[in-house]
């Protein structure tokens, strides 16, 4: 691809720096300290998409990416990743790029690189999402989960307010078809933390909304954008826990993945620990141990769960961990 096709191609796709504003979202905004921290998250995200959008290898992106701050490197990262989907799904694109990218220096980040990937998923025709497969059976949920984020937040009186729900999208072409709407409803319930603000009482308004046979998954997502993105405090975030009611474990498993992505990438911080500490009762390396014990083989599906994806086999295995005898969190 000349460096001219790819500069025009990646502008037309790319979400204006302005999008990561609340005021222009129209998305809730609690407080400055808040507002600051989720347009921050944004604007690194836009930052790492325009590394990758102008690199000429995979690797080059690195230490320019590894400049941004930890707490936000994360969403460089997944900017970048979005943008070498984006590059890969491009007319005379040779492809290959983001499976590059992740084999490489952002292995670590490879929770953030599979939303990413679901961010140009959202861009490009359908046709051309056979170029974005990745091998992991497990990770490559995520890519939904991408899209469902990028579908509520760019999209949100349609996918969030009017709760819409897009039918057949039959990806991946090997997975259980029906599954991948509850995928894209955990993208939209961590959308749902951005959309608003950070503030329980309103994500958690938004989340019970919805039919209750989707609030598990919507909560799992409100529960890894809080523990991953930040944004509220303690009681606050024990707020969430409490409006999450008989969603607590499904609450405490998204935050689980939010924390282990965060260690997994050497990012965890004060505010995993803290978020953790209320929606998991475990600290970051407790609750990313839990998520590594409780993995299935990423070799195949697990076989003794016929017609469920070996993704959706593990997250009930980690939401069962939180289960009390009340039918609650611990």
């Amino acid at each position: 691809m000349s460096s001219t096709w790819r500069a025009i191609g990646s502008r037309i796709l790319t979400p204006g720096v302005s999008n990561a504003k609340l005021s222009v979202r129209g998305f809730h905004d609690k407080g400055p300290a808040a507002r600051e921290l989720l347009e921050t998250a944004g604007r690194s995200f836009l930052r790492g998409y325009a590394i990758a959008a102008e690199a000429r290898t995979p690797d080059e992106p690195e230490p320019r990416l590894e400049l941004v701050p930890r707490r936000f490197r994360g969403f460089a990262y997944e900017g970048a990743a979005m943008a070498f989907a984006v590059r890969d799904a491009l007319p005379f694109g040779r492809g290959g790029r983001t499976a590059r990218f992740l084999a490489g220096s952002a292995a670590r980040h490879s929770y953030l690189v599979h939303v990413g990937i679901g961010w140009a998923m959202a861009r490009a025709p359908r046709f051309r999402w056979s170029r974005l497969l990745l091998a992991d059976p497990l990770l490559r949920w995520l890519a939904l989960d991408g899209y469902g984020f990028h579908q509520a937040y760019f999209h949100t009186h349609r996918y969030l307010r009017g709760q819409h729900r897009d039918q057949r999208l039959h990806w991946p072409p090997d997975g259980p078809s029906r599954y991948a709407e509850r995928a894209v409803d955990q993208g939209v319930g961590r959308a749902a933390w951005f959309v608003g603000g950070a503030d329980p009482e309103v994500v958690a308004d938004l989340l019970d909304s919805f039919p209750e046979h989707r609030r598990a998954d919507l909560y799992s997502g409100a529960g890894l954008a809080a523990t991953y993105a930040g944004g509220a405090d303690a009681a606050e975030l024990r707020l969430l826990r409490s409006r999450a009611g008989a969603w607590r474990p499904a609450l405490a498993q998204g935050s689980a993945f939010g924390a282990t992505a965060r260690v997994a990438a050497g990012l965890a911080d004060e505010h995993t620990a803290l978020a953790t500490g209320v929606l998991c009762g475990r600290t970051p390396e407790e609750a990313a141990a839990l998520c590594d014990r409780t993995r299935p083989p990423a070799t195949a599906e697990v076989p003794e769960h016929p017609g469920v994806p070996s993704y959706e086999v593990w997250r009930e295995r980690i939401a069962a961990a939180f289960v009390t005898d009340s039918g609650v969190t611990a």
